[in-house]
């Protein structure tokens, strides 16, 4: 009987402990992914000044755009930003990035100008690169979420204390649908 006792106490204490070093693999898993996210912001963000100085003496009608950038910038690289908040401001900054590449499309010299050209590069190859470790974030949630919801590892986690994550998600902007017609006209 004692026998017993034990071997099911030490496969209870197995299960536990692997229970618990899941929770905190994945943990760690999406604290890694968010961790690529900002490291992929900040290229981005070391992108800006060169952007906004590329453009600046060709845009003169913009300028309140590109002031907005750098502002925006600063506040990201100040730091000290929730998950919930990059996002926000990654979202705002990605908006007011389209707005500036759309708008060059007034300035041929610009178009033209082969630094902004190898700029313009390097921010589609970040932003590629953004959007790979969104996703990569956002299916590490998502493994993340369902563990500490789902029984038993769900009563685990409520000891634990862990809280649901925030997934990336599109502005509503960019949801709706194109309208090809206005792209045309630009």
């Amino acid at each position: 009987m004692g026998m017993v006792l034990l071997i099911v106490l030490v496969v209870v204490g197995l299960v536990v402990m692997g229970m618990y070093n899941g929770l905190i693999a994945k943990k760690n898993q999406v604290e890694n992914a968010f961790a690529s996210i900002d490291t992929m912001l900040k290229k981005r963000y070391d992108l800006i000044p060169n952007l906004v100085a590329s453009v600046q003496q060709y845009m003169q009608h913009e300028q309140k755009t590109l002031v907005g950038l750098t502002e925006m910038r600063a506040r990201a690289v100040s730091g000290g930003l929730s998950p919930q908040e990059t996002a926000e401001l990654d979202q705002k900054i990605t908006k007011t990035l389209g707005g500036i590449m759309v708008a060059v499309e007034n300035y041929p010299d610009l178009k033209a100008n082969q630094n902004f050209l190898q700029l313009q590069a390097a921010l589609n190859e970040t932003e590629e690169q953004i959007s790979a470790a969104r996703r990569a974030y956002n299916a590490s949630v998502v493994d993340y979420n369902n563990a500490i919801e789902m029984f038993p590892t769900s009563i685990m986690a409520g000891m634990m204390n862990y809280q649901r994550k925030v997934v990336f998600t599109a502005a509503e902007a960019e949801r709706g649908n194109v309208n090809v017609k206005e792209l045309f006209k630009k």
